[in-house]
């Protein structure tokens, strides 16, 4: 099973010839039949896959990401193949453009398997209002993947491929990263190019790997990263390895905890989890402090905010005229409009696009929206005061485990506190990561997130290695065996 190796073993392997590309294209493609109850593609990209492994098989090898299979989050786009959104709006929609980072991860000679589930337009947090379907954790086919990268979690966690990318506007990366127990990396906002990703909230949304661990998340970012001219909020960054202080030792290094991510809506299990991992951490020379940090309290509230009014705006060019979903035989233009957006989007994003618009008129544009940019502003300032004094901040990523997929869906903030410990690093732009650090009673991962200042992902590599080695959980849910 060359997909179970790590990826240095497998770039020995294709190196050596003694497989190919094609080999791994076609165990992924076994893998996702065998796992396909899991509902984690919403499109396969079987031909076309096999097509671009065959041509790589007399091309020079010429880095570690060579011809390994990779999975796509359906909101990004990709020439020729479908991009839905896992809404009915865009069941059928096929980009005439690749996203930057689809083309950066071909210029590496990856190859596109699928493209994964998700919440509708990226809008839930436990990848249930899928038009397709929910995905499912291949930990318990009857819990949540999280949300809305679940497909992508699910495919990475279930071991079908190595590698997938996700996207997080407010916790859409680490979140299912934690819930499927996975390592999964939101970068800095700008970090990695927007270009060709369907906007949800264009001053939130950021494209990050997800992978089976911390290495291989590293070489991913390492691909797609840089500036992008065709996205103006792209930064301008020197190229950097974030693999180079992997393996280093943490020995004073300073690291703060804020209260409020061990408060009384996390679960006891898991601050049992962080204790344990804090006091591990200290034991190896780490200066570990918990501290206030103001605002956190209020991430929710801002995050409804910005994220619905940005989404209305966003998603106002769904009208059933240029692309996608639109009815027959319209009475006249309101009639279409209106018609193509009811049966065109699911109920979660309809009530965001409603609550965005009502955000957004008139006068409630600066009574709520630019109130909230200023207090997102003023959040943004105080976790800057404590990266002058810490290296990185480091708590749950998620109050719960995995809950049941059958819980009930009608409580419009459900979906908003699953992702209240993550939602403060969209806010202010930071890099983030979930790291798996152990398990609930009921066997499901427990995840624990790190975050750091602004474009210093290398710094959260580092600490985030030294966890996993140290920890060693490295699991595989078809076994439950070390790997």
């Amino acid at each position: 099973m060359y997909l179970d190796k790590d990826i240095v073993e497998i770039n020995r392997l294709l190196k050596e010839k003694k497989i190919t590309p094609l080999d791994l294209v076609e165990e992924a493609f076994k893998r996702i039949e065998q796992n396909k109850e899991l509902n984690a593609y919403i499109t396969l990209n079987k031909e076309e896959a096999r097509k671009e492994a065959k041509e790589l098989e007399n091309k020079e090898i010429d880095n570690l990401l060579f011809g390994l299979p990779i999975a796509i989050k359906d909101n990004i786009v990709t020439k020729g193949l479908k991009t839905t959104c896992a809404s009915h709006m865009l069941e059928n929609f096929v980009p005439i453009y690749n996203a930057t980072v689809v083309e950066k991860i071909k210029e590496k000679h990856m190859i596109i398997i699928g493209k994964t589930n998700m919440d509708e337009f990226a809008m839930g947090s436990s990848s249930r209002t899928s038009y397709f379907g929910a995905p499912k954790n291949p930990w318990n086919k009857e819990k949540i993947s999280g949300g809305s990268s679940g497909g992508s979690a699910v495919t990475v966690a279930a071991k079908d491929v190595l590698f997938a990318l996700g996207t997080d506007t407010g916790g859409s990366i680490r979140q299912p990263a934690s819930y499927c127990g996975i390592v999964g990396m939101k970068p800095t906002y700008g970090r990695v190019s927007r270009y060709g990703l369907i906007a949800f909230a264009s001053s939130l949304d950021q494209i990050g790997p997800l992978t089976k661990n911390v290495y291989e998340n590293a070489l991913l970012l390492n691909a797609i990263v840089g500036k992008d001219p065709k996205d103006l909020t792209s930064a301008t960054k020197d190229e950097e390895d974030f693999t180079r202080l992997i393996g280093k030792e943490i020995k004073g290094m300073k690291i703060a905890i804020p209260n409020y991510f061990m408060g009384e809506i996390v679960t006891q299990e898991i601050r049992e989890k962080i204790k344990e991992v804090k006091n591990m951490l200290e034991t190896k020379g780490a200066i570990i402090d918990y501290i206030e940090v103001k605002y956190l309290e209020n991430a929710v509230n801002l995050y409804q905010i910005i994220a619905m009014g940005e989404a209305s705006s966003n998603l106002a060019r769904f009208d059933g005229i240029r692309y996608g979903y639109s009815i027959e035989n319209p009475k006249d233009i309101q009639d279409l409009y209106y018609k193509t957006r009811q049966e065109g989007f699911g109920k979660e994003v309809k009530r965001r696009i409603m609550v965005g618009s009502y955000l957004l008129s008139g006068e409630n544009a600066k009574v709520y929206y630019n109130k909230a940019l200023s207090i997102r502003d003023d959040m943004k300032k105080e976790l800057e005061k404590v990266f002058k004094k810490y290296d990185l901040i480091i708590g749950p990523t998620t109050t719960t485990t995995a809950y049941n997929l059958t819980d009930p869906m009608d409580d419009p903030l459900k979906s908003f506190m699953d992702d209240v410990l993550v939602i403060s690093v969209n806010m202010a732009g930071l890099p983030g990561l979930n790291i798996p650090v152990g398990f609930g009673k009921e066997h499901m991962p427990i995840g624990m997130q790190i975050i750091g200042n602004q474009f210093e992902e290398a710094k959260i590599y580092q600490l985030a290695s030294f966890i996993e080695k140290e920890l060693n959980l490295d699991k595989d849910p078809r076994g439950d065996k070390n790997v």
